[in-house]
């Protein structure tokens, strides 16, 4: 065997196996590669926007539970405003119960003193009809013990 033909015969099958692996075996495993920096650049760029959109969800979440709070706080204010006007509400009607009590005792006492007064007023006539009758020790007609006694109430009034 001839050196050169050797050589040449080398550099003809290398070149073949060269051509044949550009052709044939080079595009898929290119194709591959492209493709697995395509999904890793993919992931990459759904990561950031995941951690954009995280973010901002941790954003709107803080901002929706400073807007709770707030909101907690003015119904809170609002039921202390509402039980503050139901106590001073719930005083005002015992305060009209009592005097609407009182008002009646009172009535009820001042009616019962002038029923008082007014049966004291015909024993003190019936005692004087008795006591002037003593007196005169005479009978006094009805018609005149009637006078009398309307007399002595109006004196007595």
């Amino acid at each position: 065997m001839n050196l050169n033909a050797t050589f040449i015969a080398q550099i003809v099958v290398f070149l073949t196996f060269v051509w044949f692996t550009m052709k044939f075996v080079w595009p898929p495993i290119v194709k591959a590669l492209d493709e697995r920096a395509s999904k890793i650049a993919d992931g990459l760029a759904a990561a950031d926007k995941a951690k954009n959109d995280l973010a901002l969800t941790e954003k709107r979440v803080g901002e929706e539970l400073r807007k709770a709070r707030e909101s907690a706080a003015d119904v809170r204010g609002g039921a202390e405003k509402q039980a503050a006007v139901i106590v001073e509400e719930a005083r005002a009607e015992a305060a009209r119960i009592v005097s609407a009590a009182r008002e009646a005792a009172q009535g009820e006492a001042a009616t019962a003193a002038q029923r008082a007064r007014e049966e004291l007023r015909a024993e003190v006539a019936a005692l004087a009809v008795a006591g002037a009758e003593r007196i005169l020790r005479r009978e006094i007609d009805a018609q005149v013990h009637a006078e009398l006694l309307t007399n002595l109430k109006q004196e007595l009034n």
